[in-house]
């Protein structure tokens, strides 16, 4: 209720991280391998590159997908980000814990 729209958000960022592990350990790597790999639907998988390609994190080439420009900062602050989301989440579970 409150939270879906949140569970919903991170299931789709957990899909498009599922998608760049898989185009940054197996690049170049088409669509229907990717799917193969991930066990996501091509559509799924087209959309999360779609995604991926907007924020630079792969790019398009003859072969298949590749890790993009942006890739290197984003895994460099990547723990920092996922901690700034962890204490946020605590913070609103002490909220709750306050009802």
């Amino acid at each position: 209720m409150l939270f879906d729209q949140v569970n919903r958000e991170l299931e789709l960022a957990q899909r498009h991280l599922e998608v760049l592990k898989v185009v940054i350990d197996r690049g170049p790597i088409g669509i229907l391998k990717l799917a193969e790999e991930t066990g996501m639907p091509t559509h799924k998988v087209r959309y999360s590159l779609r995604v991926l390609e907007q924020s630079q994190l792969i790019k398009p080439s003859s072969h298949g997908a590749i890790a993009g420009n942006a890739v290197e900062t984003f895994l460099s602050e990547f723990e920092k980000d996922i901690d700034e989301l962890i204490s946020t989440a605590e913070l609103v579970k002490d909220i709750g814990k306050s009802f």
